[in-house]
């Protein structure tokens, strides 16, 4: 009797217990919530698990056990508590990407948000301000590539939208690799991506479209051709598949499609089958309804469409990769298929020989010699479009006319979104700056990525007695070496830009690179100021194109740090990133957090290798790099006993000069290594215009000495390449022998390559120190 009233008693207190607990995590999962509002929860586990995307079996990272991560469901006006448990053997973040929350939440880690240690969770609260589409993703290096992504639906109070059902389409990329080693490869800079997925312009394809001189118009300016995408991708999906069935959809049905773009590093075209659809949200705002097929969602973007389910047949959703180089399918609907519109692949050589014909200066540095002066209008007045009798710097594109409507005493209105509780915020535009923006020729390529279409239902203009803060941010980039700044500058040698308190910030950017850049600011949204004048669209990412001009703006009413940046992955891995300060004090709970971790991820050291085993000689050589610094080690062995080889250390004083330093070490005698040299090598390296790279040296011995070398892709896969040395020795040190004015040596090697896959290749060269000969070439 009394064992039984002792476990009976033991229960009682665990239960008691257990009701306790509970009651304490309800009452701190509302701790924040001092309003009182509807609370709504959500428990996600980030974890590591075997993933078959495409075709192969790796390891991936998901969310709740899925790539992508389920749907969190909101209403507006509730209160967000989620707790995120990492699970993973390294640290991970989410970033709410689009909600306007406080800034301790926004989950980028070291800037606004701890980071989730092995083992940890970690909560995150905030009331919900704002309906629409939005997404999550983790902030942490590559890992959203590897599957750390979700979506975010929210719907409003009172629906104004007429339609049956709905469905979240998150879009993605896949890559098979490691997402770190993705980058390592572009750093060492390789055409083997363009030619997988069919995009590479091999010379033999130029000359015989006639474009020869386009193509020496880019290699003047250092580039290889006009780019859209950098990384091959095996499979493109919707909801985590290629191809994905919906039949329970019925005929008739109206449905809201919430359609996001969560890839890494691919933007899409979007096409539907059947009827027109409606497109009614951008980025999660409601915009002025309208008819539209064709439709371009850049990286991060979110786009609401209402389509109608056909009475016969299902109907096809298509997302086509930018570049042409996939597709992914959703069908609605059952029975014979309603197919969507095809989307041409880009006609690269045609773009390079259209924008040959125009007067336009590529290739702004992506790093400058000194980044302390930072003159970001005389960059734009030196690179881009230099307008021939028309210096003003302001002329923009066609296709892009941005002129706004200059209506006074407007009211901002943020489509029902409480953006502040200063009424203050409500302005006008005393100015319009793109206003006098004049049309060019030649730009067609590039008309159809302008934001035109979209109109906000409501007023979003400014007043005009709020003050303006102009802030000029050019997009630079360097393909070759896969650095990405702005102004030239990257993350890690530049300051925070600082927001002027309640005033309008009006940011133009001006993109001077080849590439698509979706900007993407944490924590606001912002006006993209088009034809539409005071309607102009209210968004929190912009696509950029190549060669054009975007301008936004928002009033200054947050607080804290928030981070801007390119939202492909790998640019702002690169350093296209800068932090927007409101000069606050800083969250003395980010302390133990410092921000240099986070700049440090943008300027990490890449190593990688490559070596040529042949029949006449070996070499290997060895580089270790990040944005300013490099070390070489190259050996070559030459089987006639010959052998060099050079350990350097190399600072990048700007994109394509850099100085260096090391040890020479080689034999004296050939055909014999029983004398061995060592000297000291100082001197400059050049990447030259037409695509030279330039070795000129002088060492202890005082002989100098200049070394040129090229590599040109001439057939599909198939590239040749060449090196000439010379050096001079006028007995400075050494003497002559009687007689002698001075002495020479010269060397010269040319060969060709033929890639059989991404790490290997055939290869074939003749060198005058060792003769002729072939192997395979092995890249690591």
């Amino acid at each position: 009797m009394n064992l039984r009233f002792y476990y009976i008693l033991t229960i009682s207190f665990s239960l008691l217990s257990l009701s306790t607990r509970a009651q304490n995590l309800t009452e701190k999962s509302v701790e924040g919530n001092t309003d009182n509002l509807p609370v709504r929860e959500y428990a996600i586990s980030i974890n590591e698990l075997a993933v078959n995307k495409a075709g192969k079996e790796v390891m991936g990272m998901a969310i709740n056990g899925s790539v992508p991560g389920p749907t969190l469901t909101f209403t507006e006006g509730e209160y967000a508590v989620i707790y995120v448990k990492n699970e993973m053997d390294e640290e991970t973040s989410i970033h709410w990407h689009g909600l306007l929350l406080p800034n301790f939440y926004d989950g980028v880690p070291y800037l606004t948000t701890p980071p989730i240690a092995p083992g940890e969770t970690q909560k995150y609260e905030f009331p919900l301000k704002q309906a629409g589409t939005y997404w999550y993703h983790s902030h942490t290096m590559l890992q959203e590539q590897s599957g750390v992504f979700g979506s975010i639906v929210i719907h409003p109070k009172e629906e104004t939208l007429a339609y049956d059902k709905e469905l979240v389409i998150m879009l993605s990329d896949w890559t098979n690799e490691k997402p770190m080693n993705v980058l390592r490869f572009l750093k060492r800079g390789t055409e083997w991506y363009n030619w997988r997925k069919g995009t590479a312009t091999p010379l033999n394809q130029v000359i015989a479209r006639g474009a020869l001189a386009a193509q020496l118009n880019f290699w003047r300016q250092r580039m290889e051709s006009a780019d859209i995408a950098d990384i091959y991708y095996p499979a493109f999906l919707v909801n985590g598949e290629q191809i994905q069935e919906y039949p329970n959809f019925k005929p008739g049905e109206k449905v809201r499609l919430r359609i996001i773009n969560g890839a890494a590093s691919t933007s899409f075209w979007m096409t539907f089958g059947g009827e027109e659809p409606t497109l009614v949200a951008a980025d999660g705002l409601n915009v002025e309804p309208v008819k539209r097929n064709k439709t371009f969602i850049a990286i991060a973007e979110t786009y609401d469409f209402i389509v109608n389910i056909p009475e016969s047949g299902k109907m096809e959703f298509r997302a086509t990769a930018q570049d042409g180089s996939g597709t992914a399918s959703a069908f609605l609907g059952q029975g014979e298929v309603l197919a969507a519109e095809d989307v041409p692949r880009p006609d690269k050589i045609g773009m390079m020989m259209q924008m040959a014909k125009m007067d336009m200066r590529m290739g702004a540095p992506a790093l400058k010699f000194n980044p302390k002066k930072d003159d970001p209008q005389k960059m734009m007045e030196n690179w881009g479009m230099q307008m021939k009798g028309d210096k003003n710097p302001d002329n923009d594109m066609p296709g892009m006319n941005m002129a706004g409507n200059k209506e006074e005493g407007s009211k901002m209105d943020h489509s029902g979104i409480n953006m502040s509780n200063d009424k203050s915020s409500q302005m006008d535009s005393s100015s319009d700056p793109m206003a006098d923006m004049a049309g060019m020729e030649n730009m067609e390529m590039f008309s159809e990525y302008n934001y035109n279409y979209l109109k906000s239902p409501n007023k979003t203009v400014y007043e005009k007695d709020v003050p303006v803060n102009e802030i000029l941010l050019n997009l630079t980039g360097n393909m070759n070496r896969y650095i990405w700044s702005m102004n030239g500058i990257p993350l890690s040698e530049t300051d925070k830009i600082k927001i002027k308190e309640r005033q309008i910030t009006r940011i133009t950017l001006n993109n001077l690179t080849m590439m698509h850049h979706p900007m993407h600011l944490h924590g606001h949204f912002f006006r993209v100021i088009n034809e539409n004048g005071d309607y102009s669209p209210l968004k929190h990412t912009v696509n950029v194109p190549p060669m054009q001009k975007v301008t936004i703006e928002f009033y200054g009413n947050e607080y804290g740090d928030w981070f801007f940046h390119c939202h492909l992955l790998y640019h702002m891995m690169g350093g296209m990133a800068r932090v927007v300060s409101y000069d606050t004090p800083e969250d003395p709970r980010m302390k133990p957090f410092p921000i240099s971790k986070l700049i440090h991820e943008t300027n990490r050291f890449y190593s990688w290798g490559m070596a040529d085993v042949a029949s006449h000689n070996t070499t290997v050589n060895l580089t270790t790099s990040n944005i300013r610094n490099q070390f070489n080690l190259s050996m070559e062995y030459g089987w006639n006993q010959n052998l060099e080889a050079e350990f350097s250390y190399e600072y990048y004083l700007y994109d394509y000069l850099r100085v260096f330093g090391g040890i020479n070490v080689e034999n004296t005698t050939r055909n014999s290594l029983d004398d061995m040299k060592t000297i000291a090598v100082a001197g400059i390296r050049w990447f030259t215009p037409y695509m030279f790279n330039v070795d000129l040296r002088i060492d202890n011995e005082l002989r100098p000495r200049i070394g040129i070398g090229r590599s040109l892709m001439i057939f599909p896969k198939l590239s040749i390449f060449g090196y000439y040395e010379y050096q001079i020795d006028a007995g400075l040190v050494n003497g002559l022998e009687a007689g002698q004015n001075y002495k020479e040596e010269i060397v010269w090697s040319a060969g060709a390559q033929y890639m059989l896959s991404k790490n290997f290749s055939l290869m074939t060269s003749y060198d005058n120190r060792f003769g002729a000969g072939g192997g395979l070439s092995v890249m690591f």
